[in-house]
């Protein structure tokens, strides 16, 4: 999962799901499920308050070393973060968060992208070409330049609605799912609007000099 190519180039890739969650409180949620990855299986969470203020939960100092080295946080905290999947209902628990949702069926974005052979889906080439996972997507970008000269891209494969969902942060109940507004501001882009559950192959490039 992590190489280096011929022009000095070292990629790793991780392959999962991210699911982006509004709440009625102003505070975004971005989970990332991550079932292959150079770090292994893992789960963390991407968090940002209603006054901008930019929280990573991450497992282990490793994983959120290299999370903070390709993404904007204020503060970062390492903490057990694990995730349950029982059919549509998800379950994120660790110190800091309990995070429940359910997804509903895939609508015509997620057909779309799942007729797309994975083996071209997520080929930066591709991504670069066409533009159709991003207004799939309603307006994400599925490529851009990361933190640390970094260059990122998005292969999205499917997506699920969340249909349901709530949240109690360090004790505090969010309330109720809300529309993903405004934009996270971790990276380049942002989560789609309305929260969903997306299937996506994220690839993270760094050049290297000599």
């Amino acid at each position: 999962m992590n190489s280096r190519t011929d022009e000095g180039r070292t990629r790793w890739v991780f392959d999962g799901r991210i699911a982006g969650i509004g709440t009625a409180s102003g505070t975004r949620l971005v989970l990332g499920c991550w079932t292959h990855s150079p770090f292994g299986p893992f789960g963390d969470v991407m968090i940002e308050r209603r006054d901008g203020h930019r929280v990573l939960l991450a497992p282990d100092s490793r994983t959120a070393r290299f999370i903070a080295a390709t993404y904007v946080f204020d503060e970062v905290r390492v903490e057990p973060v694990r995730v349950t999947v029982e059919g549509d209902r998800w379950t994120v628990a660790s110190d800091s968060l309990t995070l429940r949702f359910t997804t509903g069926r895939r609508g015509p974005p997620g057909l779309v992208l799942r007729a797309v052979p994975r083996a071209l889906a997520i080929r930066p080439r591709w991504i670069e070409a066409v533009g159709l996972p991003a207004r799939l997507l309603r307006g994400v970008r599925t490529r851009g330049t990361a933190g640390g000269g970094r260059h990122e891209w998005y292969g999205a494969q499917d997506l699920h609605p969340v249909r349901s969902a709530g949240a109690v942060l360090e004790g505090v109940d969010l309330g109720p799912p809300a529309a993903v507004v405004p934009p996270v501001r971790f990276g380049f882009g942002s989560t789609p609007r309305r929260p969903c559950l997306v299937r996506v192959t994220t690839t993270v490039e760094e050049r290297r000099e000599g």
